[in-house]
């Protein structure tokens, strides 16, 4: 008897260790190399960030960071899965293992730094209101009444539900909802990253981002699971030492520029080698 529940004990260990697929041979980029490909979570209707275009193909100054990600590490700028995610879920994609990276337009907060470990920023971003023309808002103040459109999992919502609790937010899932319900007026305005603001406003006429910045200056960098040091400190050498001394400004000219055109100084929202200046 004590034979045979040791055999069976040792089969289940075995079981539990081969079940599931291969063998872990390695650290983090060991696994990314003997995958082929990097598991990169990216937004697909945040233009000019992270969108798919007319051609089903990602686009946008994240998905161009992405690419080169990919090229230094595993020799091919296409060796990506790209896994679509919502500002919601972009922690929890990290923490149950569904991506490698988050390069989702990720603004760093203290809360986020607990649950994920974010690289070097590469951009700055601050909080704004679009509002539509007919009737602006220009003021915090004027909200009083109003309901202000959020989208889940942003600081934005975290910011308003902490400094003006007595603001009704009315608040979605996806980008695109958000940004419908504004324009089909069911809501006073919307807050977001300032940076997406003036990208939707040029493309959007009849809407202008009225409060340009509220709140401090924040940054915009990649995560990585908590405690995955190795990816993370790849990464961070790649943004300090081999993307050179201009790629975040080459992304910026060929993604945002063409939205943008003259209405944003590029070293208002440009972050070179991790150093925001």
């Amino acid at each position: 008897m004590k034979k045979l529940i040791f055999a069976v004990l040792a089969f289940a260990v075995t079981v539990s260790v081969f079940a599931g697929g291969k063998k872990d041979s390695g650290g983090a980029i060991d696994r990314i190399k003997q995958n082929g490909k990097i598991r990169i979570g990216i937004f697909t209707d945040k233009k000019p960030f992270g969108y798919v275009d007319e051609r089903g193909v990602n686009q946008g100054y994240d998905v161009y960071l992405a690419h080169r990600l990919a090229k230094d590490l595993l020799g091919d700028e296409n060796a990506i899965e790209f896994v679509p995610v919502v500002p919601a879920s972009r922690v929890e994609f990290l923490q149950s293992d569904k991506v490698d990276i988050i390069l989702a337009n990720f603004t760093v907060t203290p809360a986020r730094a607990e649950a994920v470990d974010f690289a070097l920023p590469y951009m700055k971003v601050a909080l704004g209101i679009v509002s539509p023309d007919s009737a602006p808002i220009k003021d915090i103040s004027q909200l009083s009444g109003k309901e202000l459109i959020i989208i889940k999992g942003t600081t934005a919502e975290t910011y308003f539900a902490e400094n003006y609790p007595q603001i009704t937010l009315q608040k979605y899932d996806e980008i695109s909802d958000a940004f419908n319900a504004l324009k089909d007026g069911r809501g006073a305005a919307l807050s977001q990253d300032n940076t997406l603001l003036f990208a939707w406003a040029v493309e959007n006429p009849g809407f202008t981002t009225t409060i340009e910045s509220i709140g401090s200056l924040d940054t915009i960098a990649p995560a990585v699971r908590k405690g995955n040091t190795e990816l993370r400190d790849w990464i961070n050498h790649e943004i300090q030492n081999n993307l050179g001394d201009r790629f975040f400004h080459d992304a910026y000219d060929a993604a945002l520029r063409p939205i943008y055109g003259n209405t944003v100084d590029p070293e208002s929202v440009v972050v070179e080698k991790g150093v925001v200046r």
